[in-house]
């Protein structure tokens, strides 16, 4: 009589895991589809003929494909101004934040720090309350970074919470008995985080450096507040003129479509440069994806 019950709930089993599946499956597909969807549309609108564009001809493959666009965003000056000042914001605004990180990340994890809970709970404040922008505005001012590059470095130097998921893979991964073993070796901490520490830790770091890139090439707001000068601008203030403004000065027409008119560039311009300026990041996530799921769930697991 037990094994007719226990198949019964076995076979209960199987049925609700194979309904779980499939709905599990039906969700996916919808969410998959909402998001993909409008990628899918903006790539295939960066290689449509403007003409068709702005008749709404496309929506799902491209129509008449061209490399208008692309063609147009090689040779908008401003955007390879912009795309050579998010690289430089970008490379060196992630080592600095690479480096504060990991120097604040490192005493905070040691429990021999006796400080350490002070100045956590410190840091922690700041994820709360903070100035506001105005105080910021007028702080970045007074310090002469205005209208440079070190205010969109500075500000931005290192994100708590960044900070807060190193130390805790510090504490959590790295057992004590290392540390105390390297000591006996004769090992100072500024060489047993070098060449210990940052090694064992290589996960968790690449994915706070996808973080910091990921912010330092989509950063917006602050170079819209704080740098006036073209020559400084990042990709995507470019882009914001051109999706907003539909600034075409730069843009020649004859050798990128033609007789293709200024609105009609403008328009197929709008979607190669979202595009162009997705593929870096794209990139640079599959660099380190393997290395993203392992890093992105320290510490959800104690024991």
């Amino acid at each position: 009589m037990k094994s007719i019950v226990n198949k019964k709930n076995k076979i209960k089993g199987c049925f609700a895991d194979k309904v779980f599946d499939v709905l599990n499956f039906i969700v996916l597909f919808i969410i998959f589809f909402l998001v993909g969807y409008p990628l899918l549309i903006v790539i295939s609108s960066s290689f449509s003929e403007p003409t068709a564009l702005l008749a709404g001809k496309v929506w799902l493959y491209p129509i008449q494909p061209t490399l208008a666009g692309y063609q147009a965003v090689i040779h908008h000056k401003q955007i390879w101004v912009g795309v050579g000042n998010s690289v430089f914001y970008t490379v060196v605004g992630t080592v600095i934040n690479m480096v504060i990180t990991v120097l604040a990340a490192y005493p905070l994890s040691r429990t021999d720090f006796a400080p350490r809970k002070f100045i956590s709970l410190m840091f922690a404040f700041t994820m709360w309350f903070h100035g506001g922008l105005m105080p910021t505005y007028l702080l970045v001012r007074d310090l002469g970074m205005y209208n440079t590059r070190w205010a969109l470095l500075i500000p931005t130097a290192m994100n708590v919470w960044n900070m807060i998921i190193v130390r805790t893979y510090f504490q959590n991964s790295i057992s004590e008995s290392l540390f105390e073993s390297a000591r006996l070796d004769g090992c100072d901490d500024f060489t047993y985080l070098l060449k210990i520490a940052l090694p064992i830790s290589m996960p968790t770091l690449a994915v706070v450096t996808l973080y910091y890139a990921v912010a330092h090439w989509n950063v917006f707001t602050a170079a819209y507040i704080y740098l006036q000068k073209q020559s400084l601008q990042p990709l995507q203030t470019v882009l914001r003129e051109i999706l907003l403004l539909s600034k075409m000065q730069e843009v020649s027409v004859d050798a990128t479509a033609g007789e293709t008119n200024a609105q009609q560039m403008s328009e197929i311009l709008k979607y190669s440069l979202v595009v162009v300026a997705s593929i870096p990041m794209v990139i640079l996530y599959f660099l380190i994806q393997k290395h993203f799921t392992k890093g992105v769930m320290v510490g959800s697991v104690k024991g």
